[in-house]
């Protein structure tokens, strides 16, 4: 989708959006206002007057394809001595929700930030929005100390340069662990589905279309939970320092009674900010030693022909088996080739 994003705190339309913002936000804290009036006196104040509230900082609204408005907005709030800038505002309206335009307007806010020279850019979302956490997950944000101590409100960061401590720790620091079911549900809406999420945004072709929206990666990942329970599925997932996930891997086990002696390898995702460490290679090994202990003795896995996967793959002894061409779409649309493996354990 490419919509129209332009800067602009004196819109005619900004107000509209501010106003559902606030008026949607303060029903979901239980505390609802029947209309802006109703609203705290400095929520009124940006809808009131979204230029003067917002006059050091940039607000960006999208215009979807065909359509003479905005029907999102989202504010860069300006660096303010040493606090870096920050997001608020994030808001699309309901009827053009599911057409990536909260994900444009992040883009674009990241980018702004990040030409401005800030070190890294800050933001707030209640725990309970998982929707909007899983975008920002996806777009490379952690949780840190927080600098908002209200109940249930997560303080989230993301570094816009790079931190040579990051790049130099170690994946030990990350470890695997094999999912319980419910380990599996508690993280669908969340880290899962980040994972998933940042996979199909940096073009991997994992199943999705773009723009995937975070509820339908969240309801794939609760339907891995349902295989996990059946014992179709294992699903392991590695941990960075902070809790967030930073890898996964599956492997599926065939449920032919001809065939239980194979399982197939699916969904290794690392996440963008983790990668070039060996979690790939350590979280597949981890899915190749269960499969081997738990009396598994071939596996398979199919994977886009030409892309970083395949040298992995190789490397770890897999061997390619043929490619087939067109067999899948990647997350653009476009028809792409892909190669099967497999690999004899024991």
């Amino acid at each position: 989708m490419n919509a129209s994003i332009v800067e602009d705190r004196s819109h005619p339309r900004l107000p509209d959006l501010l106003g559902a913002y606030h008026l949607a936000n303060q029903a979901e804290k239980g505390t609802p206002a029947a209309a802006v009036a109703g609203l705290p006196a400095v929520y009124r104040g940006e809808v009131d007057d979204p230029a003067a509230a917002f006059t050091a900082d940039t607000v960006l609204l999208a215009t979807p394809p065909g359509h003479a408005l905005p029907a999102a907005c989202v504010v860069l709030k300006a660096a303010h001595g040493d606090r870096a800038p920050e997001i608020k505002r994030l808001w699309v309206t309901p009827e053009a929700r599911r057409q990536g335009l909260a994900r444009a307007l992040m883009a674009e806010a990241l980018r702004r930030a990040a030409a401005s020279g800030a070190p890294a850019v800050r933001l707030t979302v209640w725990n309970w929005r998982q929707e909007p956490l899983a975008l920002y997950r996806s777009l490379g944000f952690e949780t840190v100390a927080t600098w908002d101590a209200r109940p249930d409100l997560l303080c989230l960061e993301k570094p816009l340069r790079d931190r040579p401590e990051r790049a130099a720790r170690p994946t030990a620091d990350d470890p695997i662990e094999l999912l319980t079911p419910d380990a599996v549900r508690a993280h669908a809406a969340g880290g899962l589905s980040a994972l998933l999420l940042d996979a199909v945004d940096s073009g991997a072709s994992v199943g999705f279309l773009s723009p995937l929206a975070a509820d339908e990666a969240a309801a794939w990942w609760t339907g891995v939970a349902e295989e996990a329970d059946r014992g179709v599925r294992d699903v392991w997932a590695a941990h960075g320092p902070d809790g967030s996930l930073t890898g996964v891997v599956t492997l599926v086990r065939a449920g032919a009674a001809n065939g239980r002696h194979r399982g197939e390898i699916a969904r290794l995702l690392v996440h963008r900010s983790a990668r070039g460490r060996g979690l790939a290679r350590r979280l597949l090994g981890a899915a190749e030693a269960r499969a081997a202990a738990t009396g598994l003795g071939l596996l398979v896995l199919d994977t886009q022909t030409g892309s970083p996967a395949e040298r992995l793959y190789r490397a770890t002894g897999w061997t390619a088996a043929g490619t087939v061409p067109d067999y899948a779409a990647d997350p653009s649309g476009v028809l792409r080739a892909t190669t099967l493996y497999y690999k004899r354990l024991g």
